[in-house]
């Protein structure tokens, strides 16, 4: 069940990322390496580059958002409190790593434990160590009701930062997620504002 229930929320958001703005085709992955005299040397993308490497962003963001909502699927089964938690994909591309700051946090609450993550990435991201990051964390879908929510903060190097709200259903040890939104996000981990990504720019 609960295998199935995962299933339908990464179909959710593997269609709402690529119905964003910057998806410009459902092609298959690219194998595309970024040549040093292009998008992180010059800062500028072509017509050509843009719709090329959106797509390679938009791909590298669903399987970093399917497997970090797969892992953290288990965390809203179990009895604990749910304590956010962060994955990045590195420079390479295929590497997805979990970071782990529970020696750091030690018994700092939710909201910290998301200001510490986004500060360890974007150090990591202003380093150029990693392509992409997503932050998950639950909370209430409005205040004063009993109705959870998963909200995935994702960011891309390339010019793509927004936030995923998921409600989600916990009945007899089983997850069940709801449909997918988005809502935009200002840039925290890559950029300063979204006129500094290649993506945004011309």
């Amino acid at each position: 069940m609960t295998r199935l229930n995962k299933s339908l929320v990464n179909m959710a958001l593997t269609a709402t990322l690529l119905t964003s703005p910057l998806a410009l085709s459902e092609e298959k992955q690219l194998a595309v390496e970024i040549p040093e005299n292009s998008v992180l040397s010059d800062g500028v993308l072509t017509k050509e580059e843009l719709a090329r490497y959106a797509i390679v962003g938009q791909q590298q963001l669903v399987r970093l958002t399917e497997k970090a909502t797969e892992e953290y699927a288990y965390e809203l089964t179990d009895q604990n409190a749910n304590m956010p938690a962060a994955w990045m994909l590195l420079d390479d591309g295929e590497t997805i790593k979990r970071i782990n700051i529970d020696e750091q946090a030690d018994q700092a609450p939710a909201q910290m434990r998301i200001l510490m993550y986004r500060a360890a990435l974007k150090s990591i991201a202003r380093r150029g160590k990693i392509n992409a990051a997503v932050i998950l964390y639950t909370g209430k879908v409005k205040e004063g009701e009993d109705a959870e929510a998963l909200v995935i903060e994702h960011e891309h190097r390339l010019g793509i930062s927004g936030n995923k709200v998921v409600p989600f259903h916990l009945e007899g040890g089983d997850v069940t997620f709801s449909k997918a939104v988005t809502r935009e996000k200002p840039f925290q981990l890559f950029y300063d504002d979204k006129t500094q990504a290649p993506a945004h720019q011309g």
